[in-house]
């Protein structure tokens, strides 16, 4: 597996839990993870039978390169069999290229995973554009894709000509919906209403839309606060925005979080402006924590009923994002009963843990035998 997420070194972090789980299914998993030297990792083993490998990279651009090289070196030295192996990479990008690369040596079956839209017209920027070109390489190439929701699907399957199969991200509705609440945000911030987002200050969040939705909605209803919780690097550009808008105070920059149990069960409505998503987790959270929803059709939120589910709302809109707050905030009827449809829609929707790793299991054994063994 070919992964760029460091918190798989983080003892007792949901993803490296995560990869023990994966490594139950399999008889091995070598994990080759895109780092920098300043990250300081080192090669672990994280179970019995799951060692990561760090590529300790002098530079960025190099992690990709480190990776396939020392990818080639553990299937050559495990001795990996054609037929009963595979390699799975967590993107179709940087990721993707270095599985390319050792499967081009080998000859072993890829499977690559997508929890985005990299095709989206707004999946955009210089580095995003060299991660299209990338990536349309690494999916005709690919044996099989896993992707997050049926809408990714369809235009995923346009591209390749391998098997696209749907494998929702998984998530513990037990997990969410009992969590202790420690907190009022009402309380906290001294709003009537809380609007929550939850998302990386990342400009294809779009969180300016929903800043501007504020400003219009604080004109008929002025105790409505933003509560955004997430971190990244758009934040002093919002902050700069909430200035000039005069909202200082009644939007509120949480930065990101562990928990989120008193930020989704005490807000009164939630809000998702993005461009474009995979899949859509933290709506998901929202619902299950049974929070009314405002969105773009991105993602999961592509499959929900407009005005029966969640508001749906066009990109950029902060005038329609505006209008459906005030619709909620004037009706409470409404409000109820959009959030009791759109839990029992998310709901639906879910696959139990074991459910969820049977399929994942499933793919990578279909996925090994696309290559025979004797070939």
């Amino acid at each position: 597996m070919i992964s760029s997420d460091r918190d798989i070194l983080s003892q007792g972090s949901a993803v490296s839990e995560r990869m023990k789980e994966y490594g139950a299914l399999v008889k091995e998993l070598h994990i080759v993870l895109l780092s920098d030297s300043s990250h300081r990792l080192r090669e672990t083993q994280l179970d019995k039978n799951v060692w990561v490998y760090p590529t300790n990279s002098l530079l960025k651009f190099f992690r990709p390169l480190n990776a396939a090289g020392i990818g080639k070196k553990i299937v050559l030295q495990k001795a990996f069999v054609r037929g009963r192996s595979v390699i799975s990479a967590q993107d179709p990008f940087e990721c993707g290229w270095a599985a390319l690369k050792i499967k081009e040596k080998w000859r072993l079956p890829l499977e690559v995973q997508l929890h985005t839209n990299p095709f989206s017209r707004n999946f955009s920027g210089f580095q995003n554009r060299i991660r299209k070109l990338l990536a349309r390489r690494v999916l005709r190439s690919a044996d099989s894709v896993r992707v997050v929701s049926e809408e990714l699907r369809i235009q995923i399957s346009q591209l390749t000509s391998a098997s696209v199969g749907v494998l929702p991200i998984y998530i513990d509705k037990n997990k969410i919906v009992s969590n202790k609440i420690s907190f009022d945000v009402h309380a906290r911030y001294g709003w009537r209403f809380a609007i929550l987002a939850v998302a990386r200050l990342s400009p294809e969040k779009d969180l300016a839309t929903a800043i501007r939705a504020l400003s219009i909605v604080r004109q008929t209803f002025p105790d409505t606060g933003l509560l955004i919780v997430g971190s990244g690097k758009e934040e002093r550009k919002l902050r700069s925005l909430t200035k000039k808008l005069s909202l200082d105070g009644y939007v509120e920059f949480a930065g990101w979080q562990e928990n989120l149990a008193s930020f989704y069960g005490t807000s009164n409505l939630f809000i998702q402006t993005s461009f474009f998503e995979g899949y859509g987790m933290a709506l998901v959270e929202a619902a299950l924590s049974g929070l009314p929803v405002i969105t773009t059709p991105v993602g999961i939120a592509s499959e929900l009923q407009d005005s029966l589910e969640a508001i749906i709302v066009p990109f950029g809109r902060a005038d329609l994002f505006a209008s459906g707050i005030l619709d909620l905030l004037e009706h409470n009827q409404m409000r109820e009963s959009m959030r009791f449809n759109l839990k029992r829609a998310i709901e639906s929707k879910l696959i139990s843990k074991e459910e969820y790793l049977e399929k994942m299991k499933a793919n990578w054994e279909l996925t090994a035998k696309s290559v025979p063994i004797n070939k």
